[in-house]
């Protein structure tokens, strides 16, 4: 079965748009001098040769990446980067040269694009989840995750070219990561896309079956609708209302998919297979339009929806209602602006369109613009307020990096697993989370290749490599730094094994009484108190008499020398809830 595009019919016109401009290619080779003229010549020199498993030069894919990039409205540095972002990973361009070229801001685009490139999917959930977040994390600047979102879009329109196995992951992985994740960001459209394109080679018996059961219907309601056009366009102006556009939305095949399930494969329970889309000049009209409309054909009880008033939890903004139209047949209508429609398909991406074409004097404040991505506040919780109305849009844009994991890294295997750790976590951390014999074994890491000390900090994207010797014991010095919990507990275990023949009855030890006040946490902080004075703990336990005000803790340690013991004593003494500290050797 040849699949090429996937999806529902082609029935709606490109995405509106404010201003038009020239193609990425025309304005290169209009202006070879300017930044994306430069670029274009960089980009296509680089990539000379290259060809595509389907057989077209290689250069087609990232000129088609910045044409994407540059329809969402963005600016010229995401384009550039855009051209070039596969230019470090596949061909003898460094990132050196790419920043000595084209400066710094593009040379972080394409940085942060090429390290979400190595990522790989298996289709875990927890994986799944920890890729989700690195991508967050990474993207400190959103411009990188559009970038991505593009190339995606160009790769999944051309996967029939790919050996089944690799269509099937690179599927998946479109499913599940960065079609939820264009999503979260507001982009309702390429989300929608991402999704039509997976779904017949993650789905190729059900996508055959709508084929086969569903297009013929979609012909049908597209009949209709057609013919009834004109009367929706007279009730609108009778009203005076022009509507800027009406076209029709084909409710796309994965969506409808899971549809027809709900309603026990029934096609006539689906109303919205084909939809009016009407776009209006002002939200006034959106709902003066509605109001025209139910005069003119009673509307379905429940199924009336404003999401104006009350948008979703990813921003977007839409009326929609479901009316018996001529013939009795149900039909459903969106309404909404053009700033509505732009911000559904292309969600945050669609502020920087908005930016450029209203210029200095008519765009919005960033007070409004926080207002409106409400979609930013179900991903990371954002509850900044900008006030000043000297703000541009350029420092909202750098207050809205993705912080939301701002406490958490996600370095990666060599396999491209990402690893969730907390900030300032080590190698050491990284291998225990891995497996506790990989944590047991190791002696050392190589972090982006290059050799690193064991108590290295980590960063999210680094690409970790842990080097590991049959036999060998945890040190007693990585306690000091580890700053995982189960790192500490292997760590610890692993120590009490090995040293277990030494602490026999005829080996000496200093065995602490502690009277406490008990309270939440007063254990942990006696633990931390001997872990940092580099001491193990054999055993521990607490002795409570009945009626007994204090409890006793007793615990015994691998510590004699009689300094090392008596600065342990003190730092015990000092813990908040200890009342006395007395010890003997036994």
């Amino acid at each position: 079965m040849a699949i090429r595009g996937g999806g529902s019919l082609n029935l709606s016109p490109k995405p509106y748009t404010l201003n038009p401009m020239p193609s990425v290619k025309e304005t290169a080779e209009a202006h070879p001098n300017s930044l994306i003229g430069r670029a274009y010549a960089f980009a296509k020199n680089a990539h000379k040769g290259q060809k595509r498993e389907s057989g077209e030069p290689f250069f087609t894919h990232v000129l088609t990446t910045a044409e994407t990039l540059k329809e969402w409205g963005l600016d010229d540095t995401s384009i550039v980067a855009g051209l070039l972002h596969d230019t470090v990973e596949d061909t003898s361009v460094t990132l050196q040269d790419i920043r000595k070229e084209f400066g710094d801001a593009v040379a972080f685009l394409v940085d942060g694009a090429t390290k979400l490139h190595k990522l790989r999917y298996s289709g875990t959930q927890k994986q799944m989840e920890n890729l989700r977040k690195m991508i967050l994390a990474l993207s400190e600047d959103l411009r990188v995750i559009f970038i991505k979102l593009a190339d995606r879009i160009h790769n999944m329109r051309t996967l029939d070219a790919l050996p089944k196995e690799k269509q099937k992951r690179i599927a998946l992985e479109t499913e599940e990561i960065f079609a939820p994740l264009a999503f979260r960001l507001g982009m309702q459209g390429i989300a929608g896309e991402l999704r039509d394109l997976a779904f017949p080679y993650l789905h190729p018996e059900e996508y055959e079956w709508l084929q086969k059961n569903v297009r013929a219907k979609y012909g049908e309601r597209l009949e209709y609708l057609t013919r009834i056009k004109p009367q929706v366009v007279k009730v609108l102006k009778d009203t005076d209302i022009t509507p800027i556009a009406i076209d029709f939305r084909a409710k796309r095949m994965a969506s409808l998919y899971q549809k027809l399930l709900k309603n026990g494969m029934d096609i006539e329970r689906i109303f919205d297979l084909v939809a009016f889309r009407i776009l209006v000049r002002s939200i006034e009209d959106c709902y003066a339009a509605l109001g025209a409309i139910h005069q003119a054909w009673p509307p379905l009880p429940g199924r009336i929806k404003d999401y104006i008033a009350l948008p979703k939890a990813n921003g977007y903004q839409s009326l929609h209602t479901t009316i018996i139209g001529p013939d009795q047949m149900p039909i459903e209508l969106q309404i909404r602006t053009p700033e509505m429609h732009a911000r559904a398909d292309r969600g945050i991406a669609a502020h920087w369109a908005y930016k450029n074409v209203r210029g200095k004097r008519g765009r919005k404040s960033p007070r409004d613009l926080a207002e409106e991505l409400l979609w930013l506040k179900e991903l990371r919780g954002w509850q900044e307020t900008f006030t000043d109305p000297q703000t541009t849009p350029e420092d909202f844009l750098a207050a809205m990096k993705l912080n939301f994991f701002e406490h958490r890294i996600f370095p990666m295997t060599p396999k491209g697993e990402v690893i969730d750790l907390p900030i300032g976590a080590t190698p050491v951390d990284f291998a225990y989370k891995i497996h506790s014999d990989v944590g047991n074994t190791c002696i050392g890491a190589k972090v982006n290749g290059k050799i690193v000390p064991l108590d290295h900090e980590l960063l999210t994207g680094d690409l970790v490599e842990i080097i590991t010797q049959k036999n060998k014991r945890p040190s007693e010095d990585w306690m000091r730094f580890v700053k995982t919990a189960p790192a500490r507990e292997h760590i610890r275990e692993a120590l009490m094994k090995s040293h277990r023949s030494l602490y026999s009855r005829d080996r000496r030890v200093t065995e602490f009484r502690i009277v406490v006040q008990d309270r939440v946490g007063l254990i942990k902080d006696i633990s931390a108190a001997i872990a940092r004075s580099h001491v193990n703990i054999i055993a521990l336990h607490a002795d409570v008499s009945p009626g007994s005000r204090y409890p006793i803790d007793k615990l015994k340690v691998d510590a004699v020398d009689a300094q090392k013991v008596e600065k342990l004593a003190l730092k015990l003494r000092a813990i908040k809830g200890v009342k006395e500290v007395s010890y003997k050797t036994i």
